[in-house]
């Protein structure tokens, strides 16, 4: 079966792009928890395919402002990787890092620096969980960081796949460390040939 859309997966291929996110999300709690070292736990992950406008309104509004990690994956499969994480996330991870209560500013350097090795390993745990499964050879970027609203975030897949989809792979986490808790939300879009490409690599496709 062709893939020529996000769309035209079926409900078994939706199933382990499900088994893909739990992996991932597992991992990358305990990715988190080996870097702050102390305790992260995870809420089962909620994994979706939807489209822009959709992903836009479950953040907030396009209006909403995050902070935005993206990543190209290249090698065996192609696209990309964003998170779109809440202020609180990166408050709670300055705070776990200094040990003591932090708010984060996009002026400050060191916090930025430190949300991007977050947004690399936690790209990496994903990747690694579609590498595992799927056996295919996958390469990350370093991670480009922004602060801004949703929809200027979310312009940059739309323009690129513009002629390819209009759907994206929605994963949405909720981590806590026994102190505090917050969300983050990775977009995962691969181009349609990888997906289709990964799919037969599982023995769906």
């Amino acid at each position: 079966m062709n893939l020529y859309d996000y769309s035209d997966l079926n409900e078994i291929q939706l199933d382990a792009l499900r088994e893909i996110g739990n992996i991932g999300s597992g991992n990358a709690a305990t990715a988190l928890s080996q870097m702050l070292d102390r305790p992260v736990n995870i809420a089962v992950p909620r994994v979706t395919v939807l489209d822009y406008q959709t992903v836009a309104e479950r953040l907030g509004g396009p209006e909403e402002l995050m902070i935005g990690l993206l990543l190209t994956i290249s090698g065996d499969l192609t696209g990309m990787i964003m998170f779109l994480l809440q202020k609180e996330f990166a408050n709670m991870v300055l705070s776990d890092l200094l040990g003591q209560e932090c708010c984060f500013d996009v002026e400050d350097s060191m916090g930025c620096s430190a949300v991007m090795e977050v947004g690399n390993i936690m790209a990496a745990s994903y990747v690694n969980a579609i590498a595992s499964l799927t056996g295919l050879r996958i390469e990350l970027s370093p991670p480009s960081f922004c602060m801004d609203m949703v929809g200027a975030i979310l312009s940059v897949p739309t323009i690129y796949y513009a002629n390819i989809s209009d759907k994206i792979i929605y994963i949405e986490d909720e981590f806590n460390n026994n102190i505090n808790h917050a969300a983050s939300h990775v977009l995962l879009i691969p181009e349609v040939e990888a997906l289709q490409k990964m799919m037969r690599s599982l023995g769906l496709g």
